[in-house]
Protein backbone atom coordinates (compact mmCIF):
# COMPACT_ATOMS: atom_id res chain seq x y z
CA UNK A 1 0.00 0.00 0.00
CA UNK A 2 2.85 2.64 0.63
CA UNK A 3 4.47 2.27 -2.27
CA UNK A 4 1.44 1.88 -5.01
CA UNK A 5 0.33 5.35 -2.28
CA UNK A 6 3.95 6.62 -3.19
CA UNK A 7 3.39 6.08 -7.01
CA UNK A 8 -0.38 8.19 -6.77
CA UNK A 9 1.37 11.12 -5.04
CA UNK A 10 4.57 11.28 -7.46
CA UNK A 11 2.50 10.45 -10.61
CA UNK A 12 -0.23 12.58 -9.30
CA UNK A 13 1.34 15.83 -8.94
CA UNK A 14 3.27 15.17 -12.15
CA UNK A 15 0.36 14.69 -14.78
CA UNK A 16 -1.21 17.97 -13.13
CA UNK A 17 1.78 20.08 -13.25
CA UNK A 18 1.78 18.78 -16.81
CA UNK A 19 -1.46 19.15 -17.52
CA UNK A 20 -1.89 22.34 -16.28
CA UNK A 21 1.55 24.31 -17.73
CA UNK A 22 0.56 22.24 -21.09
CA UNK A 23 -2.91 24.39 -21.01
CA UNK A 24 -1.32 27.94 -19.72
CA UNK A 25 -0.05 27.65 -23.87
CA UNK A 26 -4.24 28.58 -24.30
CA UNK A 27 -5.45 31.86 -24.21
CA UNK A 28 -8.46 30.35 -22.41
CA UNK A 29 -6.05 30.03 -19.34
CA UNK A 30 -3.66 32.58 -20.18
CA UNK A 31 -6.62 34.47 -19.53
CA UNK A 32 -7.82 32.62 -16.67
CA UNK A 33 -4.93 33.23 -14.78
CA UNK A 34 -4.33 36.93 -15.39
CA UNK A 35 -6.66 38.24 -12.14
CA UNK A 36 -4.63 36.00 -10.31
CA UNK A 37 -0.55 36.44 -11.57
CA UNK A 38 -1.60 40.53 -11.91
CA UNK A 39 -2.92 40.68 -8.01
CA UNK A 40 0.58 39.30 -6.86
CA UNK A 41 2.73 41.16 -5.37
CA UNK A 42 6.31 39.22 -7.23
CA UNK A 43 4.64 38.36 -9.99
CA UNK A 44 2.18 41.25 -11.18
CA UNK A 45 5.51 43.51 -13.38
CA UNK A 46 5.51 40.45 -15.36
CA UNK A 47 2.51 42.11 -17.61
CA UNK A 48 4.18 45.21 -17.63
CA UNK A 49 7.14 44.10 -20.08
CA UNK A 50 5.38 40.64 -21.16
CA UNK A 51 1.74 39.55 -23.28
CA UNK A 52 -0.71 37.97 -21.24
CA UNK A 53 0.03 34.72 -23.41
CA UNK A 54 4.33 35.60 -22.92
CA UNK A 55 3.34 35.50 -19.27
CA UNK A 56 1.36 32.69 -18.80
CA UNK A 57 4.19 30.29 -21.03
CA UNK A 58 7.07 31.51 -18.50
CA UNK A 59 4.81 29.96 -15.65
CA UNK A 60 4.09 27.00 -17.56
CA UNK A 61 7.75 26.03 -18.98
CA UNK A 62 8.90 25.60 -14.85
CA UNK A 63 5.62 23.65 -14.54
CA UNK A 64 6.42 21.04 -16.94
CA UNK A 65 10.16 21.03 -16.16
CA UNK A 66 9.22 20.22 -12.66
CA UNK A 67 6.69 17.63 -13.70
CA UNK A 68 9.78 16.00 -15.57
CA UNK A 69 11.71 15.73 -12.57
CA UNK A 70 9.00 14.23 -10.84
CA UNK A 71 8.79 11.36 -12.83
CA UNK A 72 12.37 11.07 -13.31
CA UNK A 73 12.95 11.17 -10.08
CA UNK A 74 11.21 7.91 -9.36
CA UNK A 75 14.56 6.67 -10.96
CA UNK A 76 16.99 9.09 -9.62
CA UNK A 77 16.53 10.38 -6.16
CA UNK A 78 18.45 13.88 -6.28
CA UNK A 79 16.14 15.18 -9.25
CA UNK A 80 13.14 13.89 -7.51
CA UNK A 81 14.18 15.99 -4.46
CA UNK A 82 15.39 18.72 -6.86
CA UNK A 83 11.59 18.49 -8.69
CA UNK A 84 10.07 18.01 -5.03
CA UNK A 85 11.40 21.51 -3.76
CA UNK A 86 10.30 23.04 -6.79
CA UNK A 87 7.05 22.03 -6.27
CA UNK A 88 6.71 22.68 -2.90
CA UNK A 89 7.48 26.77 -4.25
CA UNK A 90 5.02 26.25 -7.37
CA UNK A 91 2.55 25.23 -4.96
CA UNK A 92 3.33 27.85 -2.05
CA UNK A 93 3.05 30.39 -4.80
CA UNK A 94 -0.38 28.91 -6.11
CA UNK A 95 -1.30 28.91 -2.80
CA UNK A 96 -0.80 32.56 -1.79
CA UNK A 97 -3.24 33.77 -4.93
CA UNK A 98 -5.49 32.97 -2.15
CA UNK A 99 -4.56 36.06 0.14
CA UNK A 100 -3.54 37.99 -2.74
CA UNK A 101 -6.76 38.39 -5.47
CA UNK A 102 -9.00 40.97 -4.32
CA UNK A 103 -12.70 38.81 -4.43
CA UNK A 104 -11.31 35.12 -4.28
CA UNK A 105 -12.94 34.77 -0.73
CA UNK A 106 -16.61 34.79 -0.06
CA UNK A 107 -19.75 34.35 2.43
CA UNK A 108 -21.99 31.71 1.16
CA UNK A 109 -24.66 30.39 3.17
CA UNK A 110 -22.68 32.17 6.36
CA UNK A 111 -19.72 29.89 5.32
CA UNK A 112 -16.03 31.21 4.04
CA UNK A 113 -15.78 30.00 0.72
CA UNK A 114 -12.84 30.29 -1.83
CA UNK A 115 -11.82 29.29 -4.78
CA UNK A 116 -11.47 25.78 -4.20
CA UNK A 117 -9.18 24.86 -7.40
CA UNK A 118 -6.84 26.93 -5.67
CA UNK A 119 -7.37 25.18 -2.56
CA UNK A 120 -6.82 21.43 -3.62
CA UNK A 121 -3.18 22.87 -3.82
CA UNK A 122 -3.03 22.28 -0.09
CA UNK A 123 -3.35 18.35 -0.87
CA UNK A 124 -0.25 19.12 -3.59
CA UNK A 125 1.87 21.18 -0.76
CA UNK A 126 1.84 18.12 1.75
CA UNK A 127 2.41 15.66 -0.96
CA UNK A 128 5.45 17.48 -2.26
CA UNK A 129 6.90 17.67 0.93
CA UNK A 130 6.44 14.45 1.54
CA UNK A 131 8.31 13.37 -1.62
CA UNK A 132 10.95 15.73 -0.69
CA UNK A 133 11.72 13.97 2.49
CA UNK A 134 11.00 10.64 0.82
CA UNK A 135 14.22 11.81 -1.67
CA UNK A 136 16.20 13.56 1.06
CA UNK A 137 16.08 10.26 3.15
CA UNK A 138 17.01 8.17 0.81
CA UNK A 139 20.01 10.46 -0.19
CA UNK A 140 21.46 10.37 3.25
CA UNK A 141 21.31 6.82 2.85
CA UNK A 142 24.14 6.67 -0.39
Amino acid sequence: MKDIGKKITRYGIAVLLLWIGVFKFTPTEAAAIKPLVGNHFAMSWLYSIFSDQAVSILIAIPEIIVAGLLIVGAFNDRLGYYGSLASIGIFSVTLSFLLTTPGVWAITDGVPTTEFFLAKDIVFLGGSVWLAGYHKERLKAD
